[in-house]
């Protein structure tokens, strides 16, 4: 601490510091020739700086906002973000939160945009998106959480009990809730590895989560790879059944995330920090399986996913029906874990250019590091008491396919080892 410092300007000092080193290569040199002031302000355009002091010095000031509207879709991928607000976790971080249901995800997309809401649950590539201005305007989002891991399906109707392989999907209409979503990624992926063209070989349509059960049931589809409930529904409704788990395809992987305009965590840094606080607290109970029925009971009723609770029990539980006959549990199911590893972001990059979402020269690491809030998740789970991981990075290994092994570090001969693409 340099003399006259105070402990709080030692942080902001150490922070800025330790931001700078990671982002810029030649840092000596940069700060040399613009000086640390210029250096500051470069770094403050593509990151929370502010919120990630408030968050390292833990003493977060008084929330500039304490009543914040946070939108969200009906589905159990939301869980930290709707439990929140019956649960208390809100008003036990300083907050009076309104969770805010939309349709859609274009929905709660342009609500964010458009400063409606102040935060949102999205798609973990939504933000990805959104900040590389792919599919609408570019607005610099921050993921700093992600909500869930695992808890999506690829649900069939009942009158293709017949299908072994995703090679008998020749033809098949799906739906998925977005283009950009895990959803739609992963389903591509697991089609592409049958050796069907996405593109070509089957039919893939947006459809709002909670209109997919009734399109099913209409013929309008022949399937789906979607998040629950609907993938319950349809077995409780018996108009489908459960093919596959998502956890099979990809274990661990990224399902949806709390996220928000970046510009909102700069300039409200204690409502972000409380914020941020509330959803990760939440979802360390969420974690909790012994918790799972009492918050299935809390998020089933009509203002939050509006659906039967015996469906949202089997979601959250992992013990259900695959609509085959078949009693199975599977505690794992869905999971809740914060940590946005910015490695899980790559990979959805990799996947955005494979399909064509994105054109040209990419950045990975870059933008997944402005985007995938990794240090300051780590930094509020220490302070909860919950065991955060020590890498941004990781290798991810996939359970389906041919590249068993991810390697974020190499990017570009990950996309080029795959047979289909629009690459």
């Amino acid at each position: 601490m340099s003399d006259g410092e105070t402990t709080e300007q030692a942080i902001d000092r150490l922070v800025e510091r330790s931001l700078a080193h990671a982002v810029f290569t030649g840092r000596r040199e940069f700060l040399a020739l613009v000086g640390a002031s210029t250096a500051a302000a470069a770094l403050a355009s593509v990151f929370p700086v502010a919120a990630a002091k408030a968050l390292a010095q833990e003493k977060l000031g008084p929330p500039e906002k304490k009543d914040l509207k946070v939108g969200f879709i009906p589905i159990t991928c939301a869980t930290p973000i709707i439990m929140a607000e019956p649960m208390g976790f809100y008003r036990k971080h300083g907050l009076n939160v309104s969770v805010v249901k939309a349709s859609g995800w274009a929905m709660i997309r342009d609500l964010s945009i458009n400063k409606e809401t102040d935060a949102t649950h999205m798609l973990s590539p939504m933000p990805l998106a959104i900040s590389m201005g792919a599919g609408s305007q570019g607005v610099p989002y921050v993921m700093p959480a992600v909500e869930n891991i695992n808890g999506q399906a690829i649900t069939l109707a009942t009158r293709h009990k017949e299908v072994k392989s995703a090679a008998d999907f020749k033809g098949f209409k799906f739906a998925v809730p977005f283009d950009y979503s895990m959803h739609n990624f992963l389903l591509r992926y697991v089609v592409a590895e049958a050796g069907l063209d996405p593109d070509r070989d089957i039919q893939i349509r947006v459809v709002p989560p909670p209109e997919m059960v009734a399109n099913l049931r209409a013929g309008n589809l022949d399937g789906y790879l979607a998040p629950d409930p609907f993938n319950q529904r349809a077995v409780h409704e018996e108009v489908g059944f459960i093919w596959m788990l998502s956890k099979d395809i990809w274990p661990g992987h990224p399902c949806c995330a709390f996220a928000a305009r970046r510009e909102m965590s700069e300039t409200a840094p204690n409502t972000f920090g409380a914020l941020f606080r509330a959803i990760v607290d939440a979802t360390r109970y969420a974690h909790e399986r012994k918790n799972r029925k009492e918050i299935a009971a809390a998020i089933a009723p009509r203002n939050f996913l509006n659906q039967p609770l015996e469906v949202v029990e089997a979601v959250l539980t992992g013990e259900f029906d695959n609509g085959l006959g078949q009693k199975l549990s599977v505690p794992d199911r869905i999971d809740f874990d914060p940590f946005p590893y910015q490695s899980m972001a790559v990979w959805i990059l990799t996947q955005m250019k494979r399909w064509g979402y994105v054109k040209g020269d990419l950045d990975y690491k870059a933008v997944a590091e402005q985007v995938f809030l990794a240090d300051q998740c780590r930094q509020v789970m220490k302070s909860l008491g919950v065991r955060a991981p020590e890498k941004n990075m990781v290798a991810h290994v996939f359970a389906h396919g041919r590249q068993k092994t991810f390697d974020p570090t190499r990017p570009e001969e990950y996309l080029k080892a795959f047979p289909i693409k629009r690459v």
